[in-house]
């Protein structure tokens, strides 16, 4: 795979809460110089993001729903969900409450990220589940994913980069042979290098959030 051809998988990310607004500028000028999949920040900046990328960028903008920690109120992830859609952008990527999910609320899990799977695509937009798989054992993964498979999300995340862990080969083979084909796995957190991305591909991941996406694609290009 050639640096170019990754690009392809990338979200380039800035979610620092210190990210400024230069610094947005400046990853929409380089996601679109670089062909990156998406731009993904903060909710705050989405609005920039559109305005900088222009009307009909093939760089998508990804915002996060309920970040870090997920266990915010239904009613506050719809609303963010909404404003981010109304905004400009056109993927969401929400994290799970795992701490309902720990208490084995599943159903109730389930019933929040599928009212928000069908707004997203009432609206035209994508959504990603981010399970922290840093938080869960083996078979709490397994459990996750066939609630975002229930739920009707396009994609299943591993990590928001701020529990302590990031993606991980063996998990990313876990969700592929629980997931059914149409639902894809965005791998994030940790990747830090050409040979990260290219083995966390290999083994599934359709799409990578990256901090260190130009580091990452120059490596290899220059290797």
């Amino acid at each position: 795979m050639s640096g170019g051809e990754l690009a392809s998988y990338i979200d380039h990310t800035l979610l620092r809460p210190e990210a400024t607004e230069e610094q947005v500028l400046q990853l929409c000028d380089e996601a679109r110089s670089y062909s990156f999949a998406a731009v993904c920040i903060a909710p705050c900046y989405v609005q920039l993001a559109k305005e900088r990328l222009g009307p009909g960028a093939l760089v998508k903008i990804a915002t996060v729903v309920g970040f870090p920690l997920g266990y915010q109120h239904t009613k506050v992830k719809f609303l963010e969900t909404h404003q981010a859609i109304e905004d400009g952008a056109n993927e969401i990527d929400v994290v799970m409450n795992i701490s309902a999910f720990k208490s084995g609320k599943y159903d109730g899990v389930e019933s929040e990220l599928g009212d928000l799977a069908k707004f997203c695509h009432l609206k035209g937009a994508a959504l990603k589940v981010i399970i922290e798989t840093a938080l869960l054992t083996k078979e709490e993964i397994e459990k996750t994913c066939e609630i975002c498979v229930a739920a009707g999300a396009d994609f299943v995340k591993t990590s928001t980069g701020f529990a302590g862990g990031g993606a991980k080969v063996e998990d990313i083979l876990l969700m592929r042979r629980v997931l059914p084909i149409h639902i894809k796995i965005k791998a994030s957190g940790g990747i830090k290098t050409f040979a990260d991305a290219q083995a966390l591909i290999q083994a599934g991941a359709d799409r990578l959030g990256c901090s260190a996406s130009i580091q990452i694609v120059k490596h290899e290009q220059s290797a």
